[in-house]
């Protein structure tokens, strides 16, 4: 009898034990669906804070640096194009950008998630809302073909702005953005871009050259321009770039952990350093240290330490924004000068040199010899370096070309260069009716 009931409870442990280990896929499923508040609290936040970097940080930024007849024309610019992204966002680019593409996923995403079909208030993208993933994902949709208003201010029209923009953001933003994050073809190959060098500061560099070269230099250049009418303002809006960009980078973690908090290290440490290497440079070639100098090396090593700020250690983000601000520095004057090609205020140079500088860069110190997390087993430094180099290869044709073609297209829709008359009476005026100062 005790036999019997020794089976008997064998069996039923046995039995419990099977039980328990077929709950076990259902209770790790649940576990990972669960909501983390933490998490959840600190990328709404950094959406915020990347909200604000466009509005209102970039457009004082560039506001401050055109003529005060034109100033508010590049308010209306950054802020209509805000609006205008949101809304093709929610209609399906970021469907295209984030989702599975069925067999061509390694190009584009398909459209199953156009308005958001499927996307409730219980839906989560990893540990946080997908509505939360979506809007934090909307800002840099946003900022992305904001940065490219740099290039053409004072000459543009304002319908082909709007036209130019949103065909951009669907045709150069979308597919850059699934190739590296919405698990496209270079996100295959293991290309580093933590937080945008490759999908936004490349795409909008690249693009803003060749609309450029398009669109044409603005009246007088290179010798007899006006000089910024408010470095004040400039400033004021770099200050709002260099806080909101810690949304930027940190947020890229998509948690509130430590790579999050290094990311904003090497963030705040790489701007410091550009913004030192720019004042240098300057004051040593001209005798004194500008403002709008000093604020453009800040941009440039935030902009270069980018793609590497969740890869790199403290030793990356000195090393990275002392690259930034050398090269981006020479860089302004190698497209002015030597080519002659007007990008107004510097979004080749700074962003698009800075952004594909700090791709390759983050190939190097991303070793975990020189503090950064590794290349994963069987990763060396040379075959990442060389995965870098193809992305931002990858990026650069695709953008120059479709760039290119949306030129084109919208040249020949709305137009694309204001006229003479409008030009000398300022866009202010000529576009909107309005003038920001009335003395």
């Amino acid at each position: 009898m005790r036999q019997l009931k020794s089976i008997f409870r064998i069996a039923g442990l046995t039995v419990l034990a099977m039980a328990l280990v077929g709950l076990m896929p259902a209770v790790a499923e649940a576990a990972e669906a669960t909501l983390n508040g933490g998490n959840t609290a600190w990328i709404l936040t950094a959406t915020a804070l990347v909200l604000f970097m466009t509005l209102p940080g970039l457009a004082l930024f560039y506001g401050g640096l055109v003529q005060a007849k034109n100033v508010l024309s590049v308010f209306m610019q950054c802020f209509a194009i805000a609006c205008l992204m949101s809304v093709l966002w929610l209609l399906g680019v970021y469907s295209l950008a984030f989702t599975d593409g069925g067999s061509a996923n390694a190009l584009i995403g398909g459209l199953d998630k156009a308005f958001l079909a499927g996307v409730s208030f219980d839906t989560l993208s990893g540990d946080i809302p997908e509505s939360v993933f979506f809007m934090f994902q909307m800002t840099f949709a946003i900022i992305t073909p904001a940065l490219i208003v740099g290039a053409y201010p004072e000459r543009m029209k304002f319908s082909s702005v709007m036209v130019f923009s949103g065909l951009w953001l669907i045709l150069v933003y979308a597919p850059v953005c699934h190739w590296v994050w919405g698990g496209g073809w270079l996100a295959d190959m293991g290309v580093m871009d933590f937080a945008g060098g490759l999908v936004v500061h490349a795409t909008a560099g690249t693009s803003a050259l060749v609309l450029v070269a398009c669109l044409g230099n603005r009246q007088g250049f290179p010798k007899q321009l006006h000089p910024p009418h408010s470095p004040g303002m400039t400033m004021m809006g770099a200050a709002m770039l260099w806080v909101g960009w810690f949304g930027f980078n940190g947020g890229s973690a998509l948690s509130a952990g430590g790579s999050a908090g290094m990311a904003m290290t090497v963030t705040h440490l790489s701007a410091a350093t550009a913004s030192l290497v720019w004042v240098v440079i300057e004051w040593r070639k001209f005798g004194k240290p500008s403002l709008v100098g000093i604020v453009t090396g800040t941009i440039a090593g935030l902009a270069t330490i980018t793609p590497a700020s969740g890869y790199v250690g403290p030793l990356g983000g000195i090393c990275i924004g002392l690259a930034g601000g050398i090269v981006c520095y020479y860089a302004v004057g190698l497209i002015k000068q030597r080519f002659e090609l007007d990008d107004s205020l510097d979004v080749f140079a700074v962003h698009g040199v800075g952004g594909m500088l700090g791709t390759v860069m983050a190939g190097v110190f991303a070793a975990a010899s020189l503090g950064g997390v590794g290349f994963g087993e069987g990763g060396t430094m040379s075959g990442q370096v060389t995965t870098q180099v193809i992305g931002v290869g990858a990026t650069v044709i695709w953008s120059a070309i479709v760039t290119w073609i949306i030129v084109k297209v919208t040249e020949g829709a709305v137009g694309l260069r204001a006229t003479d008359d409008e030009i000398t009476e300022g866009l202010d005026l000529s576009y909107h009716g309005e003038r920001d100062y009335n003395f």
